[in-house]
C-alpha cells in the first residue's frame, strides 16, 4: 500500500482490516472505515470524475453528500449502481467502483475538447442552438443530445436485491447526530419519551470526529460523542439509525427516511435488504442538519486537488490523510485558520493563508500567525493552475475599492477553501417552513413551519459549540414535552466564529470574459453564465436556475445556490432577501429507485387479487381479462370457438336454462350501528330509512357536484345494519368516501363501516331455472317466488355453510347472489354447479354478463358514466329523494346546467345493419359526411352482438337523448362511409320485466 499521504496517528479507519478494491480495473488499497475517494487521495490521486459539459477533470471538493465532482459508477451488472459519490461509499474487500462520463478513460477524455468551445457553449446555448435546420432535430441533434445526457450508465438488467419498507411511529425524531442532534436526542430520550434518531453518516458525531482542539467536559470531542452514544443506546425508548438520511419532509410530520443496510458489507447476510425506505410519524422533529462550508468562485476553482478547508480536516481526522503536501488556503472566514494550523501540525506546508477580509483579527487567527502561518489579508485568488492536478494559483491584492491589483504567482498541490457557511435548510423548506435572512450572517435561517418541527445548532445560524450543544439540548427537551432536566456540558478550547464569510464570485482583475469560474461543478455552470442570464432577462432565481441549470444536479445545489444568489444579486443591485432562494425540493440526497419500488416489483408491482373460483375457472378452460386488480374470467370457449361464439351460446343459455358466474370481485361494505340509516339516507341519493329489514334496494351515490360516482345493490340485513355493494373498481373509493364523511362532516352518526370484500364471496346464478337448482341446497328457506320475490335477500345456510341470500339480477332473468364465506365458496361452487348439470347449467364470464346487462339497458357506472354524467342523464333521475332534507350532491343537483335538456343522455342505438357492431368510443354526428371540425352529438359507450335479439345493440350518451327517440344520427369512421343509427330506448330485451319477477 502506498502511504504517502496516510499518516500515523490520525484518524478513525481499522488499519488492523485492510481491504482492496477495483478503480476503474485497477486495484487499490485502503482500510475498514475508508471512502472511496478518501483511499485514493491517500493513493495521492484526486482524479476522481470529469464534469458534465466541458469534461474537465475533477476531484473531490467536500467529504460528504454534498459532494458534486466525485461520482462514480459501483459494483457489476445488474448491481452497478451509477451516480454515488466517493465521498460516501464505504470501501469492501473486492468493491468494484469506476469513473464516469469520460471517453475513453479518466485520465484522457476526448470530451475536453468541449472546454476550447466553452465561448460557444453559454448557459441557454441549447434553447438556441438547435432551432435549425429544422431536419436537423430528429437525424442530428435529438440523437447526439440523447447520446451526451446522463453522467453514470443505468443497469439493463433486474436489480436481483431486496429492498425494505417500514413504518415507524415517535415521539421526537431528530434528524442529524452531530452536536446538536445528540444533544437533542439524549435530552429528549431521557424523559422517557420514543425517539429515533438518524445520521446519513456510518458514525455518529458529525463534526465532532473533526475536531481535535475542542474539549468536551474536559474530554476529545470525538469522546464525548462515543460517551453520549453510549448512553443513548442504555436507553430502551431511543432507537439509533446510522447510514440513514432523511430526505423527505411530508405533510403531518410524515418524514421519509433512507437507510442503507449492505452496501457497506463484502457479503451481505440471507435475507437483509439492501436499502431500508422509512416512513416516520412523528409528534415532534428536531432538525439537527448542520451547515455546509460554501466553496469560492475564482478562475480554475474546479482544479483537482482543491477543496473546502472543512473537507480537508475530515479528511485528516476521520480518515488518517494529508490531501497534499503545500497548501494554499483561501478564506473570508475565521474556521480555516484552525483547519490551518492542524495542517501544518500533521505536516502539511501552509504557504499562505490568503484571506479577502481586511483585518481578520480574532483570537485564531493571532494563533495562526504566533505558529508562523503567513497570513494575506485583502487577498483573493486571480485563477489556479493546473490540469490533472491543482499546480499554482495566482495571489492578488484587493484594494478598499475592491479592485485587484497585479498577483504573484505562487506553486501548492492544494488549495484549501472557506466562503463561510450555510445552513442546512432543505428540510425545514420540505416542512413548508419560512424563511428569514440574517444581514449579520449573511444567510437564510430557518423561520416559522406549519409543522411541529424546530431547527437545532448550526442549521439555524448557531456556531459557536457551546451554543450548538445547549440549543440542540433545549430543543430536544421541548419536543419531549419540557418536562425533564436540561443536559449542561462545558466546552473548553473552542473557536469563537466569526463574523466573515463571502457569497459569489471574488473579486478578479480583468472582465474575465473567457475565465471559468466555476458556481456549480457537476453542471459546468460558471459565473460569467449566471450573469449571461440576468442580462438576458431572467430576474427570478428560479428562471436563472432553469436558464443555466445551476443547482440542478446530484447535489440539488448544496454547494451553488447561495453562490449564484450572490451573483445575481450583485447584478441586479438587489439585496439577497429580494432575490430569494429556490424551491429546496426531495430527495435531499439521491435515492435509489429500488429503494423507492421497495416490494413492489415483479408480480408485486401489480398484485393480482384471484376470484374464489378462479381455480375452477382455469380448469374449465375459462380466458381471463384483468379488472381493476382482479383476473377475472371473460369467457368459456369450447372446443373451436371464438370469443363471440362463446359467448353468444353463453347468453343464450343463461336465457334458456341458467349460468353461473363468479361476482365475488364486487366490493362489500357493513354499515352497521343505531344510525347505520340515517347514515345510508345522507350518502345515498335515494331513501333507505324506509327500507324493511330482509330488503333490497338500489343504491347510486354521486360526488357533492351531483356526478355520478358508484352504485349498487344495498340489503337491510337487520335495523342496524347494510350489506352494500359497490362496484369492483370503486370499493376502495366508496369506501374512503364513506370513512371522510363519516369523520369530518357527519361526526354525530354512531356508525361503523368495514370492509367485507374479502369476507363474502359471492356466486350469481341466473336464469330461468335457477330456482329449481337453488332450491333444494338451502338449508330449509323458502325461496319461492312469493316467500323471496325480487329485490329480497335472506340469511340461513346451504349445507351448513352461512349464506347471504340475495334475490338480484343483472341479466334481467330471474338470479340470485348467493354470499358465502370466501374460504367456502368452492365448496358452494360445486354443490351448485353439480345440482345445475340436469337442468343444464352453463358458466359465463364478464363478457356476457356486459351482453346480458346491456340488452336490459343497464348501466355500467365507469362505462356510460365519465364523471361528468348526473344520476338523470343516466335514466336515473326516478332514484333522487324528493323528500330528504339533504344528501350528497343535492345541492348540485338542484343547478339549472345539472337540468338542462340537451344534457349527453344514456339512450340506446340501433344500426341500420343489424350484422354491424359499432365500436364503443365512436362519435354520433347529425349528418354522414360532416367536415372536420365538427360538434358531435353524443357518443357510443357500449356496443355488442346481441344473441337474444340476433342482432347488434348499442348504449350511447346523446344530447338531449331521451327527446330524440326515433331520430336518424350517423358514426363516422375513417376509411368507410359513415353508419347510419337510430335511437331508441336503451332497453332492448324484455321491457315489461316479466323475466326478472318469474
Amino acid at each position: 500500500m502506498s502511504k504517502t499521504f496516510r499518516l500515523s496517528g490520525y484518524g478513525r479507519v481499522d488499519r488492523s482490516r485492510p481491504v482492496t478494491f477495483l478503480f476503474d480495473g485497477k486495484p487499490v488499497k485502503g482500510y475498514a472505515g475508508d471512502t472511496v475517494a478518501s483511499a485514493l487521495l491517500a493513493d495521492g490521486r484526486h482524479l476522481m470524475g470529469r464534469s458534465f459539459k466541458y469534461h474537465r477533470p475533477r476531484g473531490p471538493v467536500s467529504a460528504g453528500s454534498d459532494e458534486p465532482n466525485a461520482l462514480i459508477g459501483v459494483g457489476e451488472g445488474a448491481r452497478h449502481t451509477p451516480n454515488l459519490r466517493a465521498t460516501q461509499v464505504e470501501v469492501h474487500e473486492g468493491l468494484v467502483a469506476i469513473s464516469q462520463n469520460r471517453l475513453p478513460s479518466l485520465r484522457f477524455d476526448v470530451g475536453i475538447v468541449n472546454t476550447l468551445a466553452s465561448p460557444f457553449l453559454p448557459a441557454g446555448f441549447y434553447y438556441k442552438t438547435f432551432m435549425w435546420p429544422h431536419g436537423f432535430w430528429d437525424k442530428v441533434y435529438e440523437p447526439l443530445i440523447r447520446r451526451a445526457s446522463g453522467l453514470g450508465k443505468a443497469p439493463t438488467a433486474p436489480d436481483p436485491d431486496e429492498y425494505g419498507l417500514h413504518y415507524a411511529h415517535c415521539d421526537v425524531l431528530v434528524a442529524g447526530a452531530g452536536p446538536a442532534g445528540l444533544a437533542a436526542a439524549l435530552a429528549a430520550g431521557k424523559t422517557g419519551v420514543r425517539v429515533i434518531l438518524c445520521d446519513e453518516n456510518p458514525e455518529f458525531g458529525g463534526a465532532l470526529l473533526s475536531d481535535s482542539h475542542s474539549l468536551i467536559d474536559g474530554v476529545a470531542a470525538s469522546q464525548w460523542v462515543a460517551r453520549t452514544v453510549a448512553e443513548l443506546e442504555k436507553l430502551p425508548n431511543v432507537q439509533l439509525l446510522t447510514r440513514c438520511s432523511a430526505f423527505n419532509y411530508g405533510p403531518h410530520n410524515m418524514v421519509a427516511l433512507n437507510q442503507r443496510l449492505t452496501d457497506h458489507l463484502a457479503s451481505a447476510p440471507v435475507g437483509m435488504p439492501r436499502e431500508r425506505i422509512w416512513q416516520v410519524r412523528a409528534k415532534e422533529v428536531v432538525l439537527a442538519a448542520g451547515s455546509l462550508e460554501r466553496p469560492l468562485v475564482f478562475e480554475g476553482n474546479d482544479r483537482p486537488g482543491i477543496l473546502l478547508a472543512s473537507a480537508a480536516r475530515t479528511y485528516l481526522h476521520r480518515y488518517g490523510v494529508l490531501c497534499g503536501r503545500k497548501a494554499v488556503i483561501m478564506t473570508a472566514d475565521d474556521a480555516a485558520y484552525r483547519v490551518a494550523i492542524e495542517m501544518a501540525e500533521a505536516g502539511l506546508k501552509i504557504v499562505a493563508v490568503a484571506d479577502l477580509r481586511a483585518n481578520p483579527n480574532s483570537a485564531v487567527v493571532a494563533e495562526a500567525r504566533a505558529r508562523g502561518i503567513k497570513v494575506l489579508p485583502s487577498t483573493t485568488i486571480q485563477r489556479a493552475h493546473g490540469h490533472y492536478r491543482v499546480g499554482a494559483v495566482e495571489l492578488a491584492p484587493v484594494a478598499a475599492d475592491g479592485t485587484v491589483g497585479k498577483g504573484r504567482t505562487v506553486s501548492c498541490d492544494l488549495v484549501l477553501m472557506s466562503g463561510g457557511f450555510t445552513p442546512s435548510l432543505h428540510l425545514h423548506c420540505q416542512a413548508r417552513g419560512a424563511l428569514t435572512y440574517d444581514d449579520k450572517l449573511g444567510v437564510y435561517l430557518p423561520g416559522d413551519s406549519v409543522e411541529h418541527v424546530r431547527s437545532a445548532g448550526s442549521c439555524r445560524g448557531v456556531y459557536a459549540l457551546d451554543a450548538v450543544l445547549r440549543d440542540g439540548a433545549e430543543a430536544g427537551l421541548s419536543a419531549a414535552g419540557g418536562k425533564g432536566d436540561l443536559p449542561v456540558w462545558t466546552v473548553t478550547r473552542q473557536d469563537q466564529p466569526g463574523t466573515g464569510g463571502f457569497a459569489g464570485a471574488l473579486p478578479r482583475r480583468g472582465p474575465g470574459h473567457l475565465a471559468l469560474a466555476f458556481v456549480d461543478f457537476q453542471n459546468d455552470v460558471t459565473a460569467k453564465d449566471v450573469k449571461l442570464a440576468v442580462r438576458e432577462g431572467f430576474q427570478s432565481i428560479e428562471h436563472v436556475k432553469r436558464y443555466t441549470t445551476t443547482g440542478m444536479a446530484t447535489d440539488q445545489g448544496k454547494s451553488s445556490n447561495v453562490n449564484a444568489l450572490a451573483i445575481v444579486s450583485k447584478t441586479l443591485q438587489r439585496a439577497p432577501q429580494k432575490v430569494g432562494l429556490t424551491t429546496y425540493r426531495p430527495p435531499y440526497t439521491p435515492v435509489t429507485f429500488g429503494a423507492f419500488a421497495s416490494h413492489a416489483r415483479g408480480d408485486q408491482f401489480d398484485p393480482l387479487r384471484l376470484a374464489p373460483a378462479d381455480g375452477w375457472a382455469r380448469a374449465h378452460g375459462a380466458v381471463f381479462e384483468d379488472v381493476g386488480l382482479w383476473r377475472r374470467a371473460r369467457y368459456f370457449p369450447r372446443a373451436g370457438e371464438d370469443m363471440l361464439a362463446a359467448v353468444t351460446r353463453e347468453c343464450r343459455m343463461v336465457r334458456k336454462t341458467a349460468g353461473i358466474f363468479d361476482a365475488s370481485t364486487l366490493g362489500k361494505i357493513e354499515v352497521v350501528g343505531p344510525d347505520a340509516a340515517e347514515f345510508m339516507n345522507r350518502f345515498y341519493i335515494n331513501g333507505w330509512t324506509k327500507l324493511g329489514v330482509g330488503k333490497c334496494r338500489y343504491g347510486l351515490v354521486c360526488r357533492d357536484n351531483g356526478f355520478v360516482y358508484d352504485d349498487g345493490v344495498v340489503g337491510r340485513v337487520a335495523k342496524d345494519r347494510f350489506h352494500v355493494t359497490t362496484t369492483t373498481g370503486g370499493a376502495a373509493g366508496v369506501l374512503n368516501m364513506m370513512e371522510d364523511y363519516l369523520q369530518t362532516e357527519w361526526a354525530d352518526l354512531d356508525v361503523w363501516l368495514t370492509s367485507i370484500t374479502e369476507e363474502w364471496g359471492v356466486i350469481a346464478l341466473q336464469g330461468p331455472k335457477a330456482r329449481e337448482i337453488l332450491a333444494p341446497l338451502v338449508d330449509g328457506l323458502d325461496i319461492s317466488a312469493e316467500a323471496m320475490p325480487h329485490m329480497f335477500l335472506k340469511e340461513g345456510t346451504i349445507g351448513g355453510i352461512p349464506m347471504r341470500l340475495f334475490r338480484v339480477s343483472f341479466t334481467g332473468e330471474l338470479g340470485y347472489e348467493i354470499n358465502v364465506p370466501s374460504g367456502r365458496v368452492r365448496e358452494v361452487w360445486d354443490r351448485v354447479w353439480a345440482a345445475g348439470q340436469p337442468h343444464g347449467l352453463t358458466p359465463y364470464g364478464t363478457e356476457s354478463m356486459h351482453v346480458l346487462r346491456a340488452e336490459k339497458g343497464y348501466l355500467i357506472v365507469g362505462q356510460e358514466t365519465d364523471g361528468t354524467a348526473t344520476p338523470g342523464d343516466v335514466g336515473c333521475g326516478w332514484a333522487i329523494s324528493k323528500i330528504k332534507p339533504d344528501f350528497i350532491g343535492k345541492k348540485a343537483l338542484a343547478l339549472p346546467a345539472l337540468n338542462a335538456p340537451d344534457r349527453l343522455q344514456m339512450v340506446g342505438v340501433l344500426t341500420d345493419d343489424p350484422q354491424f357492431v359499432l365500436e364503443e368510443g365512436m362519435q354520433l354526428v347529425a349528418a354522414p359526411q360532416m367536415q372536420a371540425p365538427a360538434s358531435a352529438d353524443g357518443h357510443i359507450t357500449s356496443s355488442y352482438f346481441s344473441p337474444a335479439l340476433n342482432r347488434s345493440i348499442a348504449i350511447a350518451m346523446v344530447k338531449g337523448g331521451r327527446s330524440r327517440m326515433g331520430a336518424t344520427l350517423y358514426a363516422p369512421r375513417l376509411d368507410a362511409p359513415a353508419v347510419r343509427v337510430t335511437l331508441v330506448d336503451p332497453v332492448f330485451y324484455d321491457p315489461e320485466g316479466a323475466r326478472v319477477n318469474g
